[in-house]
Parts: C-alpha cells; structure tokens; sequence
C-alpha cells in the first residue's frame, strides 16, 4: 500500500472534474483496509472513499486522504440446479460484472445493465433501473468498520435498503468500508422484468425473437446509450436527483394544471413523481451555461462539456431545485454525492 500526494482526480470522476487530492492510495484487500485505518496518516487526516468515481461531484480540491477501492474478485460460494451464490469484490466494475452473469445464464440483475460504478457501491445506494432493483438480489455486504478495523457482514434485511437508500448512506454513513458483496441469482426460471415499458418495444425494435436475460440486456443497453450521455465522451455522473415520492392530495393539486404529470406507486401510500419531467416544464432540459448544462435527451442529466467547474454545476442544481420547489412544492433531493 501506497500512499501518494498532490493526486489529480480528473481520471477518478465521470463528471471530468479537476480537482487535486492531497493524499491517494488504493486499497486492493480487507488487510489493507485495516493496515490503513490503523496508520497515523489515516487518523489525522480527513478522507473519503471512492469507488468508480461515477456518483461524484467534486466542488474543489479535496484537502485529505481520497481512498480508492480495488478489491477485486469473483467467487461462488454455493450453487444447484436452480440458483448460484456470488461473493464479488467491491472494487469489481459494476456493467462487466453484470455481463458476466448475462454471459452464464445467472439472472437477476441484467435490467442493470451500463450501470456505471463498482459492486461496492451497488448496495450503498440500492442502484435500480427499469423495474428492478439491487436490493432484490443481494443476500449480504461484507465491510470493514473503519474505527475498529473489525468485518463485519450485514445480510439484506440488516442493510436497511430503500429507495436509493441503506445504511450506509444513513446511520452508517462514512463508518464502514463495503470489500465484497454476495449475490443470489437464478440459473433457470428467470423472472423477467418487461415492466418498464420502453424494454418491451425495443426487444420489438431490435427483433427480439425470444425473451432471454441477454436480450433483455441487450434492449437496456440500447435504451441507456441513445437516452443517456457517455461520461467517456461528456463528463456526468447520470442521474443527478432521487424522483420525489409525494402525497397523493399535493399530486391531485398538481394535475389540476399540469394533467399530464406522470405519476407510479410507491411506498407508505406515497406517489413517485419523475424529476425529469419537472425539471423538463421549469425549461431547464438543453440549457447550457458556458462548458455545462443539462442534457437534451434527459433533463436529469447535468453535464460537463469540458472544463467546467463543480461549483458551477452545484450552483446550477440548486438552481435547478429552486425552480421546482417554486413550481410545484416539491423538494429534489440530489442523488450524486457532493464533496
């Protein structure tokens, strides 16, 4: 283990922000891990942990210790005839790893498809997309307390996991390190997920002959790549805020004048408004501002054409999330995480 100084962080975020750690080093095992939260260098300095850098906003150089996670690894713990049992490393990237279940017929997760980041942050923020989320295929996390050095293993119902949410985004918030996570998926008898209306037309679109966990993967790819920017091409850490979840009577007063507001279910008699749709009717969707803005296709998507600053696009969401609380009384909630 290596600890580096003065380490540019433009390759370690999609949004293509430039920004400066004081100290980086990386973190290939839970031996590590727990040699490093026991060094001095770890215990007077600040520091955050990063793992693809894709849920990223970096505002200004980052006076500390950035620590990125390599732990990498595939591992079948259990396996029969109907389901298989995979410890994964944490620093393992996220859509390679889905396409390695695609690729052996292990179904589950291939609705998260392109998805970018690592398995580690999978459970942090209980990823979804297209019907499915995450939270559904995970039996545990295993991660390090970072003031003790202890692993301990947290199963599903102990991770707390709700909508872009779990516990350690919560209660245990920069208190543990995740080094793997396990996964149960389906060998046969997949449930296939179709919910999301645009799958089901772009299985039709692409020919789709027979409903598999490839083609399925396949559509969602299509679908990510023609709705969504490239973060290799255009700096972005894709969806920028949650889609509020709002009470039914605030819905009802919102149609009234907007009766195309599109509305679906959630939880606790709650109704999910997507934000793009009221980032879209405040005018912000293609806006930009010198070397940033939001993106054409999705009003979700705020973007860095190159060389824009994270403040910038900072000051810009909270822009963004003013108008909409002016409009509509309803409150956005970033999703990407702001340093």
């Amino acid at each position: 283990m290596t600890i580096q100084q003065n380490v540019d962080l433009f390759p370690y975020n999609t949004f293509g922000i430039q920004a400066t750690a004081k100290y980086f080093t990386t973190i290939k095992s839970v031996e590590e891990a727990k040699s490093l939260f026991a060094s001095e260098i770890f215990k007077k300095e600040k520091y955050f942990i990063l793992g693809g850098g894709s849920n990223l906003l970096l505002t200004k150089d980052f006076d500390g210790l950035v620590i990125k996670v390599e732990i990498y690894g595939k591992e079948i713990v259990r396996e029969d005839d109907s389901t298989v049992t995979l410890r994964v490393g944490a620093g393992e990237n996220w859509h390679a790893f889905v396409m390695y279940c695609v690729d052996r017929n292990y179904g589950g997760i291939e609705n998260l498809s392109l998805i970018p980041g690592t398995v580690g942050a999978a459970p942090m923020q209980n990823i979804g997309a297209y019907g499915v989320e995450i939270k559904k295929n995970i039996l545990g996390v295993e991660a390090v307390e970072i003031s003790t050095g202890d692993v301990r293993y947290f199963d599903n119902e102990s991770c707390k996991f709700g909508y872009r949410e779990s516990i350690f985004k919560q209660e245990l918030k920069d208190k543990f390190l995740i080094s793997s996570v396990t996964f149960q998926l389906t060998k046969k008898d997949h449930q296939f997920n179709v919910s999301y209306g645009a799958i089901d037309e772009t299985l039709k679109q692409l020919g789709a002959k027979n409903l598999s966990l490839k083609a399925i993967s396949d559509a969602v790819i299509y679908i990510r790549s023609n709705k969504l920017p490239d973060p290799t091409r255009i700096g972005n850490a894709g969806s920028f805020f949650k889609n509020p979840s709002i009470q039914a009577d605030l819905m009802d007063f919102i149609k009234k004048d907007f009766p195309s507001l599109p509305s679906y279910p959630s939880t606790n008699g709650l109704v999910k408004i997507p934000a793009a749709w009221l980032i879209e009717q405040c005018g912000w969707k293609g806006k930009t501002f010198d070397n940033i803005g939001v993106h054409q296709h999705q009003a979700l998507v705020l973007v860095n054409y190159g060389g824009g600053k994270g403040e910038k696009i900072w000051e810009l969401a909270m822009k963004i999330k003013e108008s909409v609380k002016e409009k509509f009384n309803i409150t956005l909630q970033a999703e990407v995480n702001v340093i």
